[in-house]
């Protein structure tokens, strides 16, 4: 009996903290879908910290933010994080979600497993973990926070990530470095576009359960299909 025949039968879920969640769908890996209008990457003046536009015609637009068919079980409202294709999936009704383009945990700082959205700030203070400022003494400066700004390392908004009751250290942020969408760079969080983290923070609930998917799968089928819906 496989494992995930063991969790349908039994319902249980043995994991460690932040384990890595596996999960079998049957569908073909997905060609580039159309992307929303360049618009809603368009400059945002109206914010605390005015926002830029992005140069969409230097951006795959498989990581331009859209809304895909998506087979899951999980409830309307959940996130899914799916870090070998770089994508951030919030579900939504009718076998639909919508599709962020993520950075994710370069080798050594990649986490998964399934946790929940703890609080959600706008123009967040970014303060490093102490094993951040030990491996990067140039931090210190921010051990007690770095003010909010266009410079701060999470952006325009910020998702906290919380497992049984506590603070994971990892956040969905935005990312002053829109070249690194689509690439594993991270020191283990989820970045996104800032619009593309704006527009998530809108619409994620504090409470939403959250799924990061683990360990690399050469055999991997997609739940989404090709194409987009809306």
């Amino acid at each position: 009996m496989n494992r995930r025949h063991f969790i349908k039968l039994t319902g249980t879920i043995l994991l460690p903290a932040l384990p890595a969640c596996t999960t079998t769908q049957t569908a073909e890996r997905p060609q580039p879908a159309l992307p929303v209008s360049a618009r809603s990457y368009g400059a945002m003046p109206a914010e605390k910290f005015p926002l830029p536009a992005i140069e969409v015609a230097k951006i795959d637009p498989r990581f331009l933010r859209q809304t895909v068919r998506y087979r899951t079980a999980e409830m309307p409202g959940t996130v899914i994080v799916d870090p070998e294709w770089k994508f951030l999936f919030l579900v939504m009704a009718n076998n639909q979600a919508m599709r962020y383009g993520v950075g994710v945990g370069r080798a050594g700082f990649a986490w998964a497993g399934r946790a929940y959205v703890g609080w959600k700030r706008p123009w967040p203070t970014w303060t490093p973990p102490a094993s951040m400022i030990a491996r990067q003494p140039e931090l210190e400066k921010y051990r007690d926070g770095m003010a909010p700004g266009l410079d701060n390392p999470l952006g325009a908004r910020a998702v906290y990530i919380f497992q049984d009751g506590r603070d994971t250290l990892y956040r969905f942020h935005g990312t002053n470095e829109p070249g690194s969408i689509g690439n594993a760079v991270s020191s283990g969080c989820i970045r996104l576009f800032n619009q593309d983290a704006i527009d998530l923070y809108n619409r994620v609930q504090t409470g939403a359960p959250v799924i990061v998917l683990g360990e690399p799968r050469p055999h991997y089928d997609s739940p989404f299909d090709q194409g987009v819906t809306g």
